[in-house]
């Protein structure tokens, strides 16, 4: 048995079991990842995998309960390639970053600048990628750090830090019949034509959660996964938006207004994401910290170590104490 073997173990599964799939992603050849793939469960005397002919189907019993195995030594040599990388080289390397084209945007580019010249020998890749795809890429080691907003729920290998908290906002373009008024009752949001963000993601449940508390039915006209693609939209006269204030400037959107809305929608939090157990390098502290000043790579390593309900026990600095919130103005405020 040896890590190649349990390498593509992992990715047979990752690519559903299509053998050309594996054997491109990681330069070889079909037969030879045919060939490990026979040399291990020879070594194991069982098959891994159920078959018909010689197409691969899915995992026997045995398979599964060694992929889980696989997984966890793979893992834990990655962190023994960390360790060494930590110790021989401290201010270098390449941070991966998994997010939405709206943090990446608005909310990183100041945290951005201050660490680059921090680490300028650091190259930092910036994934701007589906919400719903960020827990996959840290859970993969494909990032070493996810930030977005009601992704990291309910999955107990990644530990999600607040970064910063915020509400929605809706704006209308410049003209719209309801630009002047004041206390704008949901009711009254929901006569007109709404675009917003697609089902779960960047606190959409707080909207829906909103418009059912007042017993509202919104016309849901158009949804989009970025606030840009949402404002364009807006701007065009195909309804009225609702998006996260960082994306909104007056002076960079002079087509649209701010509609002042007397009830308003529940705050989300924007979150900042690692994976439980994996070494990380000095400078993925750093960049947290940035982020978020409360935090210190000591709570983060202590909370590694603690189950999300044990957080909350214990009163573990990742509360919402000390964090920041992001008004219409797109300002940071302490």
């Amino acid at each position: 048995m040896n890590f190649q073997q349990l390498r593509i173990l992992r990715e047979t599964i990752r690519y559903k079991f299509n053998i050309t799939e594996v054997a491109n992603a990681i330069f070889a050849s079909q037969s030879g990842v045919s060939k490990q793939i026979r040399e291990l469960e020879e070594e194991l005397g069982s098959p891994l995998f159920v078959r018909r002919g010689k197409r691969l189907l899915g995992l026997t019993d045995l398979g599964a309960d060694v992929a889980r195995i696989a997984e966890r030594v793979l893992f834990e040599a990655d962190n023994i390639k960390q360790a060494a990388a930590q110790f021989a080289i401290q201010d270098r390397g390449i941070l991966q970053i998994a997010t939405t084209h709206t943090q990446a945007r608005y909310a990183l580019p100041d945290i951005v600048v201050k660490f680059k010249q921090s680490f300028p020998a650091v190259r930092l890749d910036l994934r701007q990628v589906n919400p719903k795809d960020i827990a996959a890429l840290l859970l993969a080691g494909e990032a070493d750090i996810g930030i977005g907003t009601d992704v990291f729920a309910d999955v107990e290998e990644i530990l999600a830090l607040p970064f910063y908290v915020w509400s929605h906002i809706v704006v209308a373009p410049v003209g719209h019949p309801l630009e002047n008024r004041k206390a704008i009752s949901l009711d009254e949001l929901s006569q007109y034509p709404i675009i917003t963000y697609d089902t779960g993601i960047t606190g959409r449940p707080r909207i829906d959660e909103a418009f059912e508390n007042a017993n509202v039915v919104p016309q849901i006209s158009m949804t989009a996964l970025d606030a840009d693609v949402i404002k364009a939209y807006v701007a065009s006269g195909l309804g009225i938006g609702i998006i996260a204030p960082m994306a909104y400037d007056a002076a960079r959107d002079p087509g649209l207004t701010v509609l002042d809305c007397a009830e308003q929608i529940s705050p989300s939090t924007t979150s900042i994401a690692i994976r439980r157990g994996r070494l990380q390098r000095g400078f993925v502290y750093r960049f947290i910290e940035l982020c978020a000043p409360h935090l210190t790579e000591n709570d983060i390593r202590d909370a590694e170590l603690l189950t999300g309900d044990e957080h909350l026990k214990r009163g573990h600095p990742f509360s919402h104490t000390g964090l920041i919130n992001w008004n219409r103005n797109s300002a940071l405020l302490a």
